[in-house]
């Protein structure tokens, strides 16, 4: 990654832990990761965000939402706004997860909207993209990930993506054991930044882009390689120290 991007490897916890659980796992995280180069930052459900962005304040760690409301505030009842999170200490949200794209059907729209509603309040957006296995069958990878990415592009413009990430998360390789190859990640990677590119080249030559999907420590070095792979954004393996410390060693400038 010899390209001046910061490698980047964010733990997406999904619906897992505990109180106890995450504090072992953070004792067990902070205890190593002064050999690693990389930012590494955990996205914790709402109810931890608070408590791990008090354990977490000083240390190179950052801590992440996994969603947001994209009202600022209001009847909303059960949501969580980007002023919430930026009160407790938040400093990353997850944007257009697959999971909440296809579970909870969150369209392009929404998606864009909660990108903007993150960076009103110095939120960073990781903004999630990808194509289910139907679509890479068809051939329509480029075509699904243009339209993710536009929808965001037009609702915020091209500079707010200088203080943003993005995450190339191919869904029919999340958590299914299925990796993209580091080729066929870098295509897609390489068709992003060459994407936002037509809005203006310096920002997309700064944008990290992560690749999303299963990734792992005997897999992350030849994905992180690729040229517009910037780092990962980690899934059942951030949930076991060893593993996500592995694939943070990777991860180097």
């Amino acid at each position: 990654m010899g390209n001046g991007r910061r490698p980047l490897v964010a733990g997406n916890w999904k619906m897992h832990g505990s109180r106890a659980e995450n504090t072992a796992l953070l004792e067990a995280l902070l205890a190593r990761l002064n050999r690693v180069s990389a930012e590494v930052l955990v996205c914790a459900p709402f109810v931890y965000v608070s408590e791990i962005a008090t354990r977490l304040a000083g240390t190179q760690m950052a801590v992440g939402a996994q969603s947001l409301c994209a009202e600022p505030v209001g009847a909303f009842t059960g949501e969580v706004s980007a002023a919430m999170l930026q009160d407790i200490g938040c400093k990353y949200v997850l944007v257009g997860h697959s999971e909440r794209r296809s579970l909870f059907h969150e369209d392009n729209g929404l998606v864009a909207r909660k990108f903007v509603a993150a960076q009103s309040k110095g939120l960073v957006p990781v903004l999630c993209v990808g194509e289910s296995l139907a679509e890479r069958q068809s051939e329509q990878t480029f075509a699904v990930i243009r339209e993710q990415l536009d929808a965001v592009l037009a609702a915020a413009g091209i500079a707010p993506f200088a203080q943003a990430v993005v995450a190339y998360e191919p869904v029919w390789a999340i958590g299914t054991g299925l990796t993209a190859t580091p080729e066929q990640a870098q295509e897609v990677h390489a068709f992003i930044r060459g994407h936002l590119a037509k809005q203006d080249a310096t920002v997309a030559a700064g944008v990290r882009i992560l690749y999303g999907g299963s990734v792992k420590g005997s897999n992350a070095g030849e994905l992180f390689a690729m040229a517009d792979v910037d780092g990962g954004l980690v899934g059942g393996a951030s949930l076991k120290a060893d593993e996500f410390l592995q694939i943070c060693a990777v991860a180097h400038s």
